[in-house]
Formats: C-alpha cells, sequence, structure tokens
C-alpha cells in the first residue's frame, strides 16, 4: 500500500521512465482478459520512456499531461485536449488516464480525474468524453461514479496485433 501526500502536477521531460512504468503496468493489469496476453506481454517500458521522451520534449504537442506523484514517484498520468475527433469541435477530451496497479483505490485516479476535469473547464469546454475499452468494467464503473456516461458512441481502433472496441463516455463540465 503507498503512503504518503499526493502531489498533482503538469508532467515534465523528467517524468517519461515514471510514466511509461504506470502506462505498461496499468495496461498489463487492466487489460488482462481484454487482450491478447502476447501484446500485453510485450510491452516495452523503455519503448514507451522513449515515446514519452518525444511527448513531453515537444513544445507544439496538442495534449497536456498531468501527473499524480506520492512519495516523489509517478503514481498516475492523465492526457488530455482538445477533441482529436473531427465531429467534436470545441469539446474537450480524455485522451488516456492510468494509475500504477499499487496505487489503485488509493484517490491518484480521482485526483487526476479532477484535475483534467477543471484544466478543460479554464480551457473553455463546456462538455467533454473519453474512450473506454469495451469491457473495462472497472474503468467504466469509474468514470461512472464521476459523471461520466455512455451516450452510445463506439469506435474500433486497429493497432499492431489486436483490435480494439471502444465505447464514448461524456460529460459536461459546465
Amino acid at each position: 500500500m503507498l503512503t504518503g501526500e499526493l502531489l498533482l502536477r503538469t508532467a515534465e521531460p523528467r517524468d517519461a521512465h515514471g510514466i511509461a512504468v504506470v502506462h505498461v503496468r496499468g495496461w498489463q493489469r487492466a487489460y488482462r482478459g481484454l487482450m491478447p496476453q502476447d501484446v500485453l506481454d510485450g510491452l516495452s517500458i523503455s519503448d514507451r520512456e522513449a515515446g514519452w521522451e518525444r511527448i513531453l520534449d515537444d513544445p507544439d504537442r496538442r495534449s497536456l499531461t498531468l501527473v499524480v506523484e506520492r512519495d516523489g514517484t509517478v503514481a498516475g498520468w492523465a492526457g488530455f485536449g482538445a477533441a482529436r475527433d473531427e465531429d467534436a469541435p470545441g469539446t474537450g477530451e480524455l485522451w488516456g488516464i492510468y494509475a500504477h496497479p499499487d496505487a489503485w483505490s488509493t484517490g491518484v485516479g480521482h485526483a487526476l480525474l479532477g484535475g483534467v476535469e477543471e484544466a478543460l473547464r479554464a480551457a473553455g469546454h463546456e462538455i467533454a468524453y473519453l474512450w473506454v475499452l469495451a469491457g473495462n468494467e472497472r474503468a467504466i464503473r469509474f468514470y461512472e461514479r464521476h459523471g461520466w456516461h455512455a451516450d452510445g458512441g463506439t469506435k474500433i481502433e486497429e493497432r499492431p496485433g489486436l483490435v480494439l472496441n471502444e465505447l464514448r463516455h461524456v460529460k459536461r463540465l459546465g
């Protein structure tokens, strides 16, 4: 169990490794049984870290990233910004949110989601949406507890070695 206070802040390039660890470990635990195990086993922290270094070093990036730190360690992260889908102009989007499995049910996700919603409101977004993997009941319950609801939107995202069926959840922020 984690101890200590939570610190919510904007991610910096020095956070790339911590974000990558949370990203990989979060996928490996949350998506077990929802994705092919060989895909999950093949995830690489070093590859994700390199990707996060590029993202966090890019001054022109379209998304913002928040981290929650506990005792000097990244315990969770969330990426968000303007909607990527063309049919949602002016809408905010939660692009991704993950807590390290050791930090599940400790307030990390709540802190991140609250920070994202506040930042999206401050940017002028009255409505936001997110995509959640179909069958990820833990995440769906988390979002619904925080006022997000399924609106019937679906999409299929294809990645090497897998097809992701996703469900859209929305929330009025204003």
